[in-house]
């Protein structure tokens, strides 16, 4: 019985430090560079999501909507909101984002369940802040944001040839409706 503690309680610490060590992933994805003089201030107000891949916590939405606001401690708030058409309900979520670095770096961490952070790079944005290109810890997470629910197609080819270039398959890309 002692023998079976002495490997069970090692092989359990360790799994649940991998699952911490995961959930805390805010790097940026090879290759990628975040924006670097990057005005939070600009940037900060609503924003259509244009096009994502497919999470389990955005699943069957359309008409998604982020909404970034300055909280007196400096941090960003995120209210996350969009349309479930299976549902057919409304779903929000709201979450804090905190800069990893310098907040001219466009490289932030969010949650949405603390302690559980994830990242948020900006990695391409226009001059006017009016669109975006997102992409979270690794190429598994890659959004494509506008301040109206359409993006010109200058834009969307942009975008969709920087994250070819990173090894995005973009293929995957879900176009998210806006009609509510």
């Amino acid at each position: 019985m002692k023998t079976l503690h002495k490997i069970i309680l090692p092989v359990s610490l360790g799994a649940l430090g991998l699952i911490m060590f995961n959930s805390y992933s805010v790097g940026v994805p090879k290759g990628a560079k975040v924006v670097k003089n990057f005005d939070v201030k600009k940037y900060l107000g609503r924003w259509y999501e244009i096009a994502r891949f497919d999470y389990r916590f955005e699943r069957n939405m359309d008409n998604v909507t982020a909404e970034y606001s300055e909280n007196p401690d400096g941090t960003v708030r995120v209210n996350n909101k969009g349309y479930n058409y299976v549902k057919k309900e409304w779903k929000e979520a709201i979450g804090e984002a905190r800069f990893v670095k310098d907040k001219t770096e466009a490289r932030l961490k969010v949650a949405f369940f603390k302690p559980f952070w994830a990242g948020y790079n900006v990695i391409d944005i226009d001059e006017e802040y009016q669109y975006a290109l997102v992409a979270g810890s690794s190429l598994k997470y890659l959004w494509i944001l506008s301040r109206t629910p359409n993006i010109p197609e200058s834009m969307r080819q942009r975008f969709i040839e920087k994250a070819k270039k990173l090894g995005y398959n973009t293929e995957e890309l879900i176009w998210v409706k806006h009609n509510q």
